[in-house]
């Protein structure tokens, strides 16, 4: 059984006194009602999207109101912006849109005006490009927790920046620091930040950092880790987190690392990168390569698994859950799949490694091919209210809508925001 240990860390940590902002989990709590009310009324409510896979991190925006019919030309383009090679997604936060990318091997974090597209700031540091069978370029995506955004780099470079100036409080090479095997294709976990905790996957089962300074606060070993991100919940009255590692599922405690469990998730090369799904009791786990999907059962303690099958292979981009249905791409299709049985609704060919997110029960996609697309999230067929080639390229990283704008890129660095807010 992993146990979670603290270090005498010496890395180059760099620090300085600020004040973080209340947790996001209350942030949540309060666009919650906001959007509910909102909903109740018929009025739109927008939304920040601060982190990878959203504020409750399952994919699934509280926005409501935005545009679903668009022209055949695909929503109005406010503003474009080349940020280089890499297929991390964005982060929206107070009117600033967070995106990375790589340019002769060096990594950049940007920070747009979300209205206009100007560059607020950029912070530039050195890492590889490092192609293997892909582009390569940055994989992790900002995560903005109050006035900080904390991003990773896929050679372990973890930065705390400044989210209005773009000045580091402080860095680390997780890497360098904890002596830790890097994945084939690189760290890809977006940050996790829970209370005072920055929670990677890196390691082993995870490694939790204070968020305050960049100091170790528990680890996980050595081992390769996986590339999807962190996802908390309570489990048996302790706050736990999710983590698909190198070759299992494994839930350990979020205040020390302890591991609770494991269940295990073997893939071939040990590419396991998609997010669990949490709900009712159970875990949904998927990955590629022809592995497939289950459902695991963690209401009785020890986890046992419910049904398994081949029918969502997702290779990296993560299904949602909405309504008793798990809506996401198996391998190079878009499928409907049930929650209880894992039997397919439907599918669609015309997707391949394409990604999605939902909000207001509309399914928003974006096909590796750069086509957008908008359709009700329903089990009994998939009918796009709207479609739109917006981008040219490979294009694998997931769209996000937020505050009637909608963020797609592609591999190259071409970033697109576009109009879909309510009209009057």
């Amino acid at each position: 059984m992993r146990t979670g240990s603290n270090h005498d860390f010496k890395s180059i940590v760099h620090r300085r006194e600020s004040r973080f902002a209340f947790p996001s989990r209350l942030a949540a709590k309060i666009v919650l009602v906001a959007c509910t009310f909102a909903t109740l009324t018929g009025a739109a409510c927008a939304a920040d999207w601060y982190r990878f896979r959203g504020p409750d991190l399952n994919g699934i925006s509280k926005e409501t109101g935005w545009q679903v019919n668009w022209p055949a030309d695909g929503p109005k383009q406010l503003w474009k912006a080349s940020i280089g090679t890499g297929f991390s997604s964005l982060a929206v936060s107070k009117g600033h849109v967070y995106a990375m990318g790589n340019k002769d091997d060096k990594d950049t974090v940007y920070c747009f005006a979300a209205n206009s597209g100007a560059v607020v700031w950029k912070h530039t540091y050195d890492c590889p490009l490092d192609p293997k069978y892909y582009e390569g370029g940055s994989s992790s995506t900002p995560t903005v927790d109050g006035d900080q955004v904390y991003t990773m780099s896929k050679k372990g470079d973890l930065y705390c920046l400044d989210a209005n100036k773009g000045s580091v409080i402080w860095s680390t090479n997780v890497n360098k620091g904890l002596g830790l095997e890097i994945p084939t294709w690189g760290f890809a976990g977006s940050v996790l930040i829970e209370g005072d905790l920055a929670i990677l996957n890196v390691g082993e089962a995870g490694t939790a950092f204070d968020k305050k300074n960049g100091k170790v606060v528990w680890s996980s070993g050595k081992g390769v880790s996986g590339y999807a991100t962190p996802v908390p919940f309570d489990y048996e009255k302790n706050r736990c987190v999710a983590i698909v590692a190198a070759k299992d599922l494994v839930v350990v405690n979020v205040k020390n690392g302890k591991e609770v469990w494991h269940y295990p998730w073997k893939t071939q090369y040990d590419v396991n990168a998609a997010e669990p799904i949490i709900a009712d009791g159970k875990i949904f786990v998927s990955s590629g390569y022809n592995h497939g999907c289950a459902i695991i059962d963690i209401s009785g303690g020890e986890p046992k698994q419910l049904w398994e099958n081949k029918n969502m292979r997702n290779h990296f981009a993560s299904s949602v859950l909405w309504k008793g249905f798990i809506y996401g791409v198996d391998e190079n299709e878009l499928k409907c799949l049930t929650w209880d049985t894992g039997d397919v609704k439907w599918s669609e060919k015309s997707f391949g490694k394409g990604s999605l997110m939902l909000a207001d029960g509309k399914i928003i996609g974006l096909s590796d091919k750069g086509e957008l697309m908008a359709a009700e999230a329903s089990p009994t067929e998939f009918k796009p209210a709207s479609r739109a080639q917006v981008l040219g390229g490979k294009c694998w990283t997931v769209p996000v809508l937020s505050n009637g704008k909608i963020y797609c890129r592609n591999a190259r660095g071409d970033l697109v925001c576009l109009d879909v807010s309510a009209k009057p």
